[in-house]
């Protein structure tokens, strides 16, 4: 693994828990999603993993972990990583019109890059993508017996946000790993807001309106939370984030 500027950089090219009580909503209305790229066998990506437990704990961020699968050659096959997060990470980069797909990185609001483990470019970057349309639609979950009903409203505050798709994320808030091989081997990394599935719940042309999403669609073991986020444009040309929300369940 080669390393530039203390991060790691690639050059080449999700479940709920369906016994629930209830959806415990963390914040009607975050400012910032704060999506981070990492990989258990990247030796720069304990730091960033650290702050994004530290920003899961502020209402007003929904911080995800979104572990890649393009270091499992080197060692350690990462026990969370999903090949949906690295053609992720790369749609981002050819959106931007750059090569920036590396490790820790973090994405914030769809529409800014910075080193994962530099808390004040990522603080930065919350308040640089704060422009019209970004974060500026509401977004909410109700549980409804054994689905979640997904809520979003009109884009009348912003011209700018008129479309999107609507994707719902299984979350782990919590996921200590022991690393046996590789750059962090001996080591216990806890992982935050590990997003464990993802599922598209269906696209918005700037009305209001809902979807549901039957929980056993998007079950598995370990989730205790759901994100749903609205972005414009769609997963192979992700663009800014329009709105989302983040909720326990219980």
């Amino acid at each position: 693994m080669t390393s530039v500027h203390g991060f790691s950089r690639w050059s080449g090219t999700l479940g709920l828990c369906v016994i629930v009580a209830m959806v415990c909503p963390a914040a009607a209305e975050p400012r910032a999603v704060v999506e981070l790229f990492t990989s258990q066998g990247c030796s720069s990506c304990p730091p960033a993993d650290k702050i994004i437990g530290e920003l899961a704990k502020d209402p007003s961020v929904i911080a995800l972990s979104m572990p890649i699968d393009y270091w499992d050659y080197l060692g350690w096959k990462d026990t969370l990583a999903d090949a949906r997060f690295s053609a992720r990470q790369k749609a981002y980069s050819q959106m931007r019109g750059d090569r920036d797909v590396y490790t820790p990185q973090v994405v914030v609001n769809g529409a800014a890059q910075v080193i994962g483990s530099d808390r004040a470019s990522i603080d930065g970057a919350i308040s640089d993508t704060k422009k019209a349309g970004v974060m500026s639609v509401p977004v909410s979950m109700t549980l409804d017996g054994k689905q979640i009903t997904v809520s979003v409203a009109t884009g009348h505050d912003s011209p700018t946000a008129s479309h999107g798709e609507i994707w719902i994320c299984a979350v782990s808030t919590a996921v200590p790993i022991s690393i046996g091989r590789g750059e962090n081997r001996g080591q216990q990394v806890t992982y935050h807001n590990v997003v464990r599935n993802l599922l598209k719940v269906g696209d918005w042309n700037g009305t209001a309106g809902s979807w549901s999403v039957p929980l056993e669609n998007i079950s598995r073991d370990g989730v205790d939370a759901a994100v749903v986020y609205l972005q414009d444009g769609n997963r192979d040309r992700p663009g800014a984030m329009l709105g989302a929300a983040f909720a326990t369940l219980h």
